[in-house]
């Protein structure tokens, strides 16, 4: 249970048990004004199901009025305060009370928490005095906000569960719940959908990568059965004239790295002719 929460129902505790001593409509109204100023009490909705606060609803008016307060404490408004000039006035404590229950209430709508719609719908004079309101909301625990002066709001970030149903609101709850149950559904279906296309292009795109390097491979493997490495083979491969030239060139690049170097007699043989006559003139000459 939310600490604040159970702070607030031990804090009634007290009134509860001093309802059972309420037998007439002058102590049980006594007992409304008394559990709607104390700290800490934020949930009426157990006091007002005790049988002698549950009994002025059926009193003289001028005692009436104060089971109805107590209803407006437990999930009403401000406004809905005001709206009835016949209720008891509130002392300061009270006043501060119920803004502040009238503030979570309009949390549950981010839209309802500009400054301007906050100063309307709380009946407070100055900018000053909603903040001011806001922050003891917050250091009470009644919720986690920041004041964001700039934009003119408040950004309201969880809400103490704090708020009684009004009677005749669970169906309505129960139909906004569906609602938003149908929408979740919505999505994911949408989420899964959109992982299911992503995995099928990935696999499509898996099958092309494999697909294209085995025809990569393929085409490696018959370039190197259908071209020969020795130079002798290329050039049958080749043929022709372009064979030839490949072939005299290999044979020209090994004659030219060799050089002759001879001595006979006085004399010396240096600086030999290069290329295939020059070996041989050079054989000749040394056997000779």
């Amino acid at each position: 249970m939310d600490p604040t929460q159970q702070k607030a129902l031990n804090a009634l505790e007290s009134f509860i048990l001093l309802s059972k001593s309420a037998t007439s409509p002058r102590p049980a109204a006594d007992l409304v004004t008394q559990a709607t100023s104390a700290p800490n009490t934020y949930v009426f909705a157990e006091l007002l199901q005790t049988p002698n606060i549950s009994a002025l609803k059926s009193a003289p008016a001028e005692y009436s009025s104060y089971h109805q307060l107590l209803e407006i404490f437990a999930w009403g408004t401000w406004s809905d305060y005001s709206s009835q000039s016949h209720l008891p006035k509130l002392s300061e404590q009270q006043a501060h009370k119920l803004r502040q229950l009238t503030l979570l209430s309009l949390s549950i709508f981010p839209s309802n928490l500009t400054y301007p719609h906050l100063l309307q719908a709380l009946f407070l004079p100055s900018v000053r005095a909603l903040e001011d309101l806001v922050i003891s909301s917050i250091y009470s625990g009644l919720l986690t906000a920041k004041l964001n002066t700039q934009s003119q709001r408040v950004d309201v970030s969880s809400v103490s569960p704090l708020r009684d149903l009004r009677p005749g609101s669970i169906p309505t709850l129960i139909s906004s719940l569906d609602a938003w149950n149908t929408r979740c559904v919505s999505v994911l279906d949408d989420l899964e959908n959109q992982v299911r296309d992503v995995k099928h292009k990935a696999l499509e795109r898996r099958k092309r990568e494999v697909r294209d390097g085995t025809a990569m491979e393929n085409l490696v493997m018959d370039a190197k059965k259908g071209m020969p490495t020795y130079p002798s083979e290329r050039g049958k491969v080749l043929g022709g004239k372009r064979g030839a030239q490949e072939v005299g060139a290999a044979v020209d690049d090994g004659d030219d790295a060799m050089q002759l170097d001879e001595e006979r007699g006085g004399g010396r043989l240096r600086g030999v002719k290069r290329g295939s006559g020059g070996i041989k003139n050079a054989a000749r000459k040394m056997m000779g």
